[in-house]
């Protein structure tokens, strides 16, 4: 499976970005498609989760009602909508593909190569 992120960038505080995560490959072995990110001096965290099938969502205490996941199974392709960016919210985001909805870096497969988002104050 191939992760392509697009759609970071530089924005000002309260703004909003749409992320995109791009899938190929062997998409049908990855049941869930995860957001992650990483910023500056941090360890990577857990964003926001989604199945391909289905409606279950998970998110991060720290984006719920600012962040969205959403997916397009025809496109392959899953998208996380960011509102209200926060100058906290800067970090370098990744996509990962897995089989089951978990916060755990470590129980998902593959990883994409990341999108930078930076918010301005």
């Amino acid at each position: 499976v191939q992760l392509v992120e697009s759609g970071g960038g530089l924005v000002q505080a309260g703004g909003s970005l749409r992320l995109s995560c791009a899938a190929s490959g062997r998409t049908f072995s990855s049941k869930v498609m995860g957001w992650f990110r990483q910023a500056p001096g941090k360890e990577r965290e857990f964003v926001a989760a989604i199945r391909w099938s289905g409606a279950t969502t998970a998110y991060a205490d720290s984006v719920k009602g600012r962040f969205t996941i959403s997916r397009d199974n025809a496109q392959n392709t899953v998208y996380l909508q960011v509102n209200s960016l926060k100058p906290e919210d800067t970090a370098v985001y990744y996509c990962a593909a897995g089989t089951i909805i978990t916060r755990q870096e470590e129980r998902y497969d593959y990883w994409g190569q990341g999108t930078q988002v930076t918010v301005s104050s």
